[in-house]
């Protein structure tokens, strides 16, 4: 396979990685409360580091994470949401997934 179309196609030396991501908060948090926590979660984790995240819910989110743009997340990014979903006192539990082909799974 050409150059051109691996790279069109996201495969071999231009395979971009990627992350899932779920966590769930505190079911006593108002919606106030839940936005101000889903505000910092992107603003801290995610649109800091170049990140980009797709997914959804209420108290239960569950979602990828990926590089805005080209390229592929790193170790360093899943201990990186790993941590601050750890630390943060509305994250009743969390789960921080291996790092996988954002383009075809594994």
């Amino acid at each position: 396979m050409k150059k051109r179309l691996r790279k069109k196609l996201h495969v071999r030396e231009f395979k971009e990685m990627g992350f899932s991501v779920r966590f769930k908060i505190a079911s006593d948090l108002d919606e106030a409360g839940l936005n101000a926590f889903i505000d910092a979660f992107l603003a801290e984790t995610v649109e800091a580091h170049g990140l980009g995240f797709g997914g959804g819910g209420n108290h239960e989110w569950e979602g990828f994470i990926t590089m805005m743009g080209r390229g592929s997340t790193t170790e360093e990014h899943r201990t990186l949401v790993d941590g601050w979903l750890g630390a943060h006192p509305n994250v009743a539990e969390h789960e921080v997934g291996p790092l996988e082909d954002a383009w075809y799974g594994s």
